[in-house]
Protein backbone atom coordinates (compact mmCIF):
# COMPACT_ATOMS: atom_id res chain seq x y z
CA UNK A 1 0.00 0.00 0.00
CA UNK A 2 1.29 3.64 -0.93
CA UNK A 3 0.72 6.17 1.98
CA UNK A 4 1.10 9.94 1.06
CA UNK A 5 2.18 11.68 4.57
CA UNK A 6 1.40 15.27 4.99
CA UNK A 7 1.10 17.45 7.91
CA UNK A 8 1.37 20.76 9.50
CA UNK A 9 -0.83 22.58 6.67
CA UNK A 10 -1.31 25.70 9.27
CA UNK A 11 -4.16 26.80 6.44
CA UNK A 12 -4.87 30.61 7.62
CA UNK A 13 -1.34 31.52 8.14
CA UNK A 14 0.71 34.46 7.47
CA UNK A 15 4.35 34.58 7.47
CA UNK A 16 6.02 37.74 8.59
CA UNK A 17 2.66 39.54 7.39
CA UNK A 18 2.18 38.08 3.81
CA UNK A 19 -0.76 36.82 3.43
CA UNK A 20 0.51 32.72 2.72
CA UNK A 21 -3.32 31.76 1.49
CA UNK A 22 -2.27 31.68 -2.36
CA UNK A 23 0.85 29.45 -1.67
CA UNK A 24 -1.55 27.25 0.48
CA UNK A 25 -3.79 26.76 -2.56
CA UNK A 26 -0.55 26.02 -4.57
CA UNK A 27 0.49 23.43 -1.85
CA UNK A 28 -3.19 21.71 -2.46
CA UNK A 29 -2.93 21.77 -6.15
CA UNK A 30 0.54 20.06 -5.72
CA UNK A 31 -1.22 17.51 -3.28
CA UNK A 32 -3.68 16.54 -5.19
CA UNK A 33 -1.15 16.56 -8.68
CA UNK A 34 1.15 14.25 -6.65
CA UNK A 35 -1.61 11.46 -5.07
CA UNK A 36 -2.92 11.24 -8.79
CA UNK A 37 0.63 10.84 -10.59
CA UNK A 38 2.25 8.72 -8.08
CA UNK A 39 -0.93 6.38 -7.36
CA UNK A 40 -1.46 6.75 -3.64
CA UNK A 41 -3.71 4.39 -2.18
CA UNK A 42 -4.42 6.84 0.47
CA UNK A 43 -3.22 10.58 2.40
CA UNK A 44 -2.51 10.92 6.09
CA UNK A 45 -2.79 14.42 7.01
CA UNK A 46 -0.81 14.17 10.78
CA UNK A 47 -2.62 17.42 12.74
CA UNK A 48 -2.56 21.21 12.38
CA UNK A 49 -4.54 21.31 9.88
CA UNK A 50 -5.62 24.83 10.66
CA UNK A 51 -3.32 27.28 12.19
CA UNK A 52 -5.91 28.52 14.98
CA UNK A 53 -9.10 27.33 16.61
CA UNK A 54 -11.11 30.02 14.74
CA UNK A 55 -9.73 29.76 11.31
CA UNK A 56 -10.41 32.48 8.77
CA UNK A 57 -13.57 31.92 6.57
CA UNK A 58 -10.53 31.62 3.28
CA UNK A 59 -8.80 28.98 5.20
CA UNK A 60 -12.41 27.06 6.00
CA UNK A 61 -13.03 27.52 1.97
CA UNK A 62 -9.79 26.29 0.68
CA UNK A 63 -9.99 23.20 3.43
CA UNK A 64 -13.39 22.42 1.93
CA UNK A 65 -11.69 22.68 -1.61
CA UNK A 66 -9.10 20.11 -0.55
CA UNK A 67 -11.62 17.62 0.58
CA UNK A 68 -13.81 17.79 -2.14
CA UNK A 69 -10.58 17.38 -4.66
CA UNK A 70 -9.16 14.63 -2.84
CA UNK A 71 -12.70 12.59 -2.36
CA UNK A 72 -12.95 13.19 -6.38
CA UNK A 73 -9.72 11.16 -6.78
CA UNK A 74 -11.89 8.40 -4.75
CA UNK A 75 -8.45 8.07 -2.39
CA UNK A 76 -8.86 7.63 0.82
CA UNK A 77 -7.94 10.27 3.39
CA UNK A 78 -7.31 10.21 6.99
CA UNK A 79 -6.62 13.28 9.07
CA UNK A 80 -6.08 13.94 12.96
CA UNK A 81 -6.84 17.48 14.52
CA UNK A 82 -3.25 19.08 15.80
CA UNK A 83 -3.05 21.77 19.07
CA UNK A 84 -3.25 24.34 16.54
CA UNK A 85 -7.11 23.00 16.09
CA UNK A 86 -9.90 23.20 17.66
CA UNK A 87 -10.94 19.34 17.57
CA UNK A 88 -14.71 20.03 17.94
CA UNK A 89 -14.87 22.06 15.03
CA UNK A 90 -12.57 20.33 12.55
CA UNK A 91 -14.53 17.13 13.71
CA UNK A 92 -18.42 18.61 12.60
CA UNK A 93 -19.43 16.59 10.14
CA UNK A 94 -17.14 13.59 10.31
CA UNK A 95 -19.76 10.98 10.29
CA UNK A 96 -21.05 12.08 7.10
CA UNK A 97 -17.33 12.89 5.85
CA UNK A 98 -16.76 9.63 5.91
CA UNK A 99 -18.94 7.89 3.50
CA UNK A 100 -16.74 10.48 0.66
CA UNK A 101 -13.70 8.59 2.02
CA UNK A 102 -12.61 11.39 4.40
CA UNK A 103 -11.76 9.94 7.75
CA UNK A 104 -11.58 12.62 9.83
CA UNK A 105 -10.42 11.27 13.98
CA UNK A 106 -10.52 14.19 16.53
CA UNK A 107 -11.85 12.02 19.15
CA UNK A 108 -9.27 10.92 21.74
CA UNK A 109 -11.80 8.33 22.99
CA UNK A 110 -11.88 6.72 19.46
CA UNK A 111 -8.17 5.86 19.21
CA UNK A 112 -8.48 2.80 19.24
CA UNK A 113 -11.24 2.36 16.69
CA UNK A 114 -9.02 2.06 13.10
CA UNK A 115 -9.80 2.79 9.93
CA UNK A 116 -9.64 -0.06 7.47
CA UNK A 117 -8.57 -0.27 3.93
CA UNK A 118 -7.58 -3.41 2.24
CA UNK A 119 -5.26 -3.99 -0.67
CA UNK A 120 -3.94 -7.69 -2.52
CA UNK A 121 -2.10 -8.25 1.24
CA UNK A 122 -4.77 -7.84 3.32
CA UNK A 123 -6.10 -5.40 5.59
CA UNK A 124 -4.09 -2.19 7.08
CA UNK A 125 -5.39 -0.76 10.43
CA UNK A 126 -4.83 2.97 10.29
CA UNK A 127 -5.30 4.43 14.21
CA UNK A 128 -5.52 8.17 14.74
CA UNK A 129 -4.56 9.85 17.41
CA UNK A 130 -5.27 13.45 17.66
CA UNK A 131 -3.34 15.92 19.44
CA UNK A 132 -3.64 14.77 23.17
CA UNK A 133 -3.95 17.52 25.35
CA UNK A 134 -2.83 16.10 28.64
CA UNK A 135 -4.78 18.65 30.90
CA UNK A 136 -8.16 17.92 29.32
CA UNK A 137 -7.88 13.83 28.39
CA UNK A 138 -6.41 12.93 31.51
CA UNK A 139 -9.87 11.54 32.98
CA UNK A 140 -10.35 9.56 29.64
CA UNK A 141 -6.62 7.53 29.49
CA UNK A 142 -7.38 7.13 33.70
CA UNK A 143 -3.78 8.68 34.14
CA UNK A 144 -2.38 10.09 37.45
CA UNK A 145 -0.06 12.64 36.79
CA UNK A 146 -0.85 14.06 33.04
CA UNK A 147 1.70 14.02 30.92
CA UNK A 148 2.01 13.46 26.78
CA UNK A 149 4.08 10.06 27.22
CA UNK A 150 1.57 8.65 30.00
CA UNK A 151 -1.58 9.95 27.81
CA UNK A 152 0.15 8.66 24.54
CA UNK A 153 1.24 5.41 26.06
CA UNK A 154 -2.80 4.80 27.16
CA UNK A 155 -4.07 5.48 23.87
CA UNK A 156 -1.33 3.33 22.19
CA UNK A 157 -2.26 0.54 24.65
CA UNK A 158 -5.51 0.80 22.92
CA UNK A 159 -4.05 0.69 19.94
CA UNK A 160 -2.17 -2.86 20.58
CA UNK A 161 -5.40 -4.26 22.18
CA UNK A 162 -7.62 -3.60 19.14
CA UNK A 163 -4.76 -4.26 16.97
CA UNK A 164 -4.49 -7.92 19.04
CA UNK A 165 -7.87 -9.06 18.17
CA UNK A 166 -7.51 -8.45 14.46
CA UNK A 167 -6.43 -11.30 12.05
CA UNK A 168 -3.02 -12.18 11.79
CA UNK A 169 -1.01 -10.32 9.40
CA UNK A 170 -3.22 -6.89 9.92
CA UNK A 171 -0.80 -4.10 9.48
CA UNK A 172 -0.85 -1.38 10.75
CA UNK A 173 -0.43 2.75 10.77
CA UNK A 174 -0.69 5.18 13.46
CA UNK A 175 -1.43 8.92 12.88
CA UNK A 176 -0.32 11.23 15.68
CA UNK A 177 0.76 14.59 16.51
CA UNK A 178 3.61 15.18 19.43
CA UNK A 179 7.24 15.76 20.05
CA UNK A 180 9.07 12.61 19.78
CA UNK A 181 12.52 12.48 21.40
CA UNK A 182 15.21 12.90 18.94
CA UNK A 183 13.18 16.21 16.89
CA UNK A 184 14.33 18.90 15.84
CA UNK A 185 12.01 21.87 17.04
CA UNK A 186 11.97 25.53 14.77
CA UNK A 187 10.65 28.48 16.09
CA UNK A 188 7.22 28.65 14.31
CA UNK A 189 5.50 25.51 16.44
CA UNK A 190 3.74 26.03 19.69
CA UNK A 191 5.00 25.11 22.60
CA UNK A 192 3.31 21.86 24.06
CA UNK A 193 5.45 22.08 27.46
CA UNK A 194 3.85 19.62 30.88
CA UNK A 195 5.93 20.03 33.75
CA UNK A 196 8.61 20.75 32.06
CA UNK A 197 8.83 18.24 29.86
CA UNK A 198 7.60 18.39 26.45
CA UNK A 199 9.49 15.35 24.28
CA UNK A 200 8.15 11.80 24.43
CA UNK A 201 10.20 8.47 23.59
CA UNK A 202 9.73 6.80 20.19
CA UNK A 203 9.48 3.58 21.73
CA UNK A 204 5.58 4.95 22.93
CA UNK A 205 4.56 3.62 19.11
CA UNK A 206 5.96 0.59 19.45
CA UNK A 207 4.29 -2.36 17.39
CA UNK A 208 3.16 -0.95 14.49
CA UNK A 209 4.29 -0.57 10.99
CA UNK A 210 4.63 2.97 10.62
CA UNK A 211 3.65 6.17 12.46
CA UNK A 212 2.92 9.20 10.77
CA UNK A 213 3.84 11.96 12.59
CA UNK A 214 3.50 15.64 12.71
CA UNK A 215 4.02 18.90 14.80
CA UNK A 216 7.25 19.64 14.06
CA UNK A 217 7.85 21.22 10.89
CA UNK A 218 10.81 19.93 9.42
CA UNK A 219 10.94 16.48 7.32
CA UNK A 220 12.95 14.16 9.99
CA UNK A 221 13.25 10.21 10.24
CA UNK A 222 13.28 9.76 14.16
CA UNK A 223 13.66 5.57 12.93
CA UNK A 224 13.06 4.04 9.72
CA UNK A 225 9.28 3.32 11.29
CA UNK A 226 8.52 6.91 13.10
CA UNK A 227 8.96 10.10 10.79
CA UNK A 228 7.56 13.36 10.66
CA UNK A 229 6.63 15.11 6.87
CA UNK A 230 7.16 18.86 8.27
CA UNK A 231 4.95 21.45 7.22
CA UNK A 232 4.44 22.02 3.47
CA UNK A 233 6.00 25.66 3.82
CA UNK A 234 8.23 27.20 6.17
CA UNK A 235 6.77 29.71 8.64
CA UNK A 236 9.64 31.00 10.31
CA UNK A 237 13.13 32.10 9.50
CA UNK A 238 14.25 29.19 11.61
CA UNK A 239 12.93 26.87 8.60
CA UNK A 240 15.18 28.76 5.96
CA UNK A 241 17.48 25.79 5.54
CA UNK A 242 14.60 23.49 5.49
CA UNK A 243 13.55 21.23 2.61
CA UNK A 244 9.60 21.04 2.43
CA UNK A 245 8.76 17.72 1.38
CA UNK A 246 5.87 15.14 1.74
CA UNK A 247 6.82 10.82 2.87
CA UNK A 248 5.91 9.13 -0.07
CA UNK A 249 5.41 5.56 1.94
CA UNK A 250 5.63 1.97 0.81
CA UNK A 251 4.32 -0.58 3.03
CA UNK A 252 5.17 -3.77 1.86
CA UNK A 253 2.91 -7.62 2.19
CA UNK A 254 5.16 -8.11 5.40
CA UNK A 255 4.31 -4.74 6.88
CA UNK A 256 8.13 -3.27 5.94
CA UNK A 257 8.48 0.00 5.18
CA UNK A 258 10.27 1.85 2.38
CA UNK A 259 10.26 6.29 2.08
CA UNK A 260 10.73 8.43 -0.96
CA UNK A 261 10.46 12.70 -0.23
CA UNK A 262 8.96 14.51 -2.32
CA UNK A 263 9.41 18.01 -2.61
CA UNK A 264 7.11 20.51 -1.88
CA UNK A 265 6.53 23.90 -4.10
CA UNK A 266 8.40 27.41 -2.60
CA UNK A 267 6.39 30.59 -2.73
CA UNK A 268 10.18 32.28 -2.33
CA UNK A 269 13.36 31.08 -0.76
CA UNK A 270 14.08 32.03 2.81
CA UNK A 271 17.15 33.93 3.92
CA UNK A 272 19.00 35.00 6.95
CA UNK A 273 21.93 37.52 6.68
CA UNK A 274 23.83 39.41 9.31
CA UNK A 275 26.38 41.81 9.30
CA UNK A 276 26.70 45.30 9.38
CA UNK A 277 24.66 47.35 7.26
CA UNK A 278 27.34 49.07 5.09
CA UNK A 279 28.22 45.36 4.68
CA UNK A 280 25.25 43.73 4.08
CA UNK A 281 24.52 46.95 0.94
CA UNK A 282 27.77 46.27 -0.37
CA UNK A 283 28.59 42.54 -0.14
CA UNK A 284 28.52 41.16 -4.00
CA UNK A 285 28.28 37.45 -2.08
CA UNK A 286 24.88 38.39 -1.09
CA UNK A 287 23.66 39.41 -4.38
CA UNK A 288 22.17 35.45 -4.89
CA UNK A 289 19.46 36.73 -1.86
CA UNK A 290 18.09 39.63 -3.92
CA UNK A 291 15.18 37.64 -4.51
CA UNK A 292 14.57 35.96 -1.17
CA UNK A 293 12.42 36.89 1.88
CA UNK A 294 15.34 38.06 3.98
CA UNK A 295 15.58 38.39 8.00
CA UNK A 296 18.24 40.64 8.10
CA UNK A 297 20.38 40.87 11.61
CA UNK A 298 22.54 44.25 11.91
CA UNK A 299 25.74 44.13 14.29
CA UNK A 300 26.42 47.94 13.62
CA UNK A 301 27.09 49.38 17.62
CA UNK A 302 24.45 52.25 16.42
CA UNK A 303 21.75 51.58 14.93
CA UNK A 304 21.89 53.00 11.73
CA UNK A 305 19.35 55.51 9.81
CA UNK A 306 16.62 54.31 7.81
CA UNK A 307 17.73 50.93 8.25
CA UNK A 308 14.69 49.15 6.36
CA UNK A 309 14.21 51.71 3.59
CA UNK A 310 17.95 51.11 2.47
CA UNK A 311 17.86 47.52 2.87
CA UNK A 312 14.46 47.20 0.80
CA UNK A 313 16.32 49.17 -1.97
CA UNK A 314 19.08 45.58 -2.48
CA UNK A 315 16.42 43.36 -0.53
CA UNK A 316 13.32 44.59 -1.95
CA UNK A 317 11.76 41.21 0.22
CA UNK A 318 12.96 42.30 3.30
CA UNK A 319 10.50 41.14 6.29
CA UNK A 320 11.88 40.74 9.49
CA UNK A 321 14.59 43.36 10.97
CA UNK A 322 16.80 42.23 14.31
CA UNK A 323 19.04 44.70 16.34
CA UNK A 324 22.21 43.07 18.01
CA UNK A 325 25.35 44.91 18.31
CA UNK A 326 28.06 43.09 18.72
CA UNK A 327 28.76 43.28 22.15
CA UNK A 328 29.92 41.03 24.98
CA UNK A 329 27.35 38.91 27.20
CA UNK A 330 28.42 41.22 30.29
CA UNK A 331 28.14 44.40 28.81
CA UNK A 332 25.53 46.68 30.81
CA UNK A 333 24.32 47.51 27.53
CA UNK A 334 23.07 44.03 26.69
CA UNK A 335 19.71 44.15 25.63
CA UNK A 336 16.95 41.89 27.97
CA UNK A 337 15.92 40.01 25.74
CA UNK A 338 19.32 38.80 24.25
CA UNK A 339 19.95 38.00 28.03
CA UNK A 340 17.18 35.77 28.05
CA UNK A 341 17.63 34.14 24.48
CA UNK A 342 17.74 30.62 24.91
CA UNK A 343 15.57 29.98 28.46
CA UNK A 344 12.03 28.78 28.99
CA UNK A 345 9.81 30.19 31.20
CA UNK A 346 10.76 27.90 33.72
CA UNK A 347 14.37 29.24 33.75
CA UNK A 348 13.69 32.57 34.14
CA UNK A 349 11.10 32.38 37.14
CA UNK A 350 14.24 30.25 38.86
CA UNK A 351 16.52 32.77 38.17
CA UNK A 352 14.11 36.10 39.20
CA UNK A 353 13.96 33.72 42.14
CA UNK A 354 17.22 33.44 42.40
CA UNK A 355 17.69 37.19 42.03
CA UNK A 356 15.58 38.57 44.21
CA UNK A 357 16.60 36.27 47.50
CA UNK A 358 20.09 35.16 46.69
CA UNK A 359 19.59 31.15 46.23
CA UNK A 360 17.74 29.70 43.84
CA UNK A 361 14.39 27.68 44.64
CA UNK A 362 15.07 24.48 45.70
CA UNK A 363 12.82 21.18 44.50
CA UNK A 364 9.83 21.76 45.78
CA UNK A 365 9.61 24.64 44.50
CA UNK A 366 10.92 24.51 41.24
CA UNK A 367 7.52 21.85 41.24
CA UNK A 368 5.32 24.58 42.57
CA UNK A 369 6.48 27.03 39.47
CA UNK A 370 6.64 24.00 37.29
CA UNK A 371 2.72 23.37 38.10
CA UNK A 372 1.79 26.81 38.32
CA UNK A 373 3.03 27.06 34.34
CA UNK A 374 1.46 23.91 33.25
CA UNK A 375 -1.84 25.32 34.66
CA UNK A 376 -1.76 28.83 32.99
CA UNK A 377 -1.12 26.51 29.59
CA UNK A 378 -3.44 24.35 29.77
CA UNK A 379 -6.45 27.12 30.89
CA UNK A 380 -5.16 28.68 27.71
CA UNK A 381 -5.62 25.59 25.93
CA UNK A 382 -9.04 25.13 26.80
CA UNK A 383 -10.38 28.55 26.38
CA UNK A 384 -8.97 28.49 23.23
CA UNK A 385 -10.90 25.12 22.25
CA UNK A 386 -13.91 26.30 23.63
CA UNK A 387 -14.06 29.94 21.76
Amino acid sequence: MRLLHTSDWHLGRAFHRVNMLGAQADFVDHLVTTVREHAADAVLVSGDVYDRAVPPLAAVELFDDALHRLAALGVPTVMISGNHDSARRLGVGAGLIDRAGIHLRTDPSACGTPVVLTDTHGDVAFYGLPYLEPALVKDEFAVDRPGHEAVLAAAMDRVRADLAARAPGTRSVVLAHAFVTGGEASDSERDITVGGVAAVPAGVFDGVDYTALGHLHGCQTITDRVRYSGSPLAYSFSEADHRKSMWLVELDADGEVTAERLDCPAPRALARIRGPLEELLADPGLARHQDAWIEATLTDAVRPAEPMARLTERFPHTLSLVFDPDRSPDDPDVSYARRLAGRDDQQIAEDFVAHVRGAGPDEAERTVLRDAFDAVRADAVVREVAR
